[in-house]
């Protein structure tokens, strides 16, 4: 049994369903300081479009009362865009994953170098 799926196999956190996204995530958590930018950029992008108020409606109806233990609540920026994305179709989730991935690229971070600090410890 894998520590990302239950004793049935099924995954047990929301993004291990979606390869894209499980890497987005371990990219986030390995990586916090580059993340909170990346947040940030796509919570600005999205309040853009939505507008601040519909953000926050959309941020409250959509959080958990589960907080405070996963490793991205002490953040409450990077906290905030991984619940929406969380709670986003996941077609969205995807064009995000993949916008996420080409922007930690950029900045010379890749899915690759993440392996490969992985491995080496």
């Amino acid at each position: 049994m894998s520590e990302t799926s239950d004793t049935t196999g099924t995954p047990r956190r929301w993004y291990d369903q979606d390869p894209l996204l499980a890497e987005v995530l371990e990219l986030l958590r390995s990586y916090p300081h580059d993340v909170r930018e990346q947040a940030q950029n796509f919570l600005g992008k999205i309040e853009e479009q939505i507008g601040t108020e519909t953000l926050e409606k959309f941020f409250e109806l959509a959080k958990t009362d589960k907080t405070g233990n996963r490793w991205y609540d002490h953040d409450p920026v990077v906290s905030k865009a991984i619940e929406l994305l969380r709670v986003v179709p996941p077609a969205v989730q995807r064009q995000a994953a993949t916008k996420f991935l080409e922007a930690m690229k950029k900045q010379g971070i890749s899915p690759d170098l993440l392996k490969t600090d992985s491995a080496s410890t």
